[in-house]
């Protein structure tokens, strides 16, 4: 066997590109950032916001954030997913409410076969901005720093921001997915 077709026969793991889908998940306006990691490099692939209609009732909502995500899985084949970790709410209403897009931003991905990682949103905060308290112009402004290009705002560069978080954290948490062995 040849020297170049030893060198084919073992993939390096860092150079394998991941597609991360990150979610920020909400019943009115659910954000979507899609972004690929080559070894430590990140590069921007798209990003936007799912818009559920506010006055329809709440399977409908569910439905129409689940329909979307589906949708987005089948166009651009992300390898692994990660959405933000809810946060606690003074209202017990609204933290249930949450949770329920939660579950629909987490089913769509898990469905798909992807890996689906959760968040706490100080963690994604500090993965991108290097502050746990930072607001979300703070986190826009460093994810159009990170990702040369996005021009996103609130739901989508907070979506972004969970991609990134992912990035950054998916080896330590052993989230490998099976690309990057390959």
């Amino acid at each position: 066997m040849g020297a170049g077709a030893a060198k084919a026969s073992y993939a390096d793991p860092m150079s394998a590109t991941i597609r991360i889908l990150g979610v920020d998940p909400g019943l009115t306006a659910t954000g979507w950032g899609l972004i690929d990691q080559t070894g430590s490099r990140l590069a921007l692939v798209a990003y936007g916001v799912i818009r559920a209609p506010a006055r329809a009732p709440m399977a409908e909502r569910l439905c129409a954030i689940y329909d979307a995500l589906e949708a987005l899985i089948g166009e651009h084949h992300p390898h692994e997913a990660a959405v933000e970790d809810q946060f606690v709410h003074v209202n017990p209403g609204s933290a249930l409410k949450l949770g329920q897009a939660r579950a629909a931003a987490m089913l769509a991905p898990a469905r798909a076969g992807l890996t689906v990682a959760e968040y706490a949103p100080r963690l994604i905060k500090k993965a991108v901005v290097g502050t746990g308290a930072a607001d979300k112009t703070q986190v826009a402004a460093m994810v159009s720093v990170i990702l040369p290009g996005a021009k996103a705002e609130a739901d989508a560069a907070d979506a972004l921001a969970v991609a990134i978080c992912h990035a950054h954290h998916r080896r330590s948490a052993g989230m490998a997915s099976a690309r990057a062995a390959s």
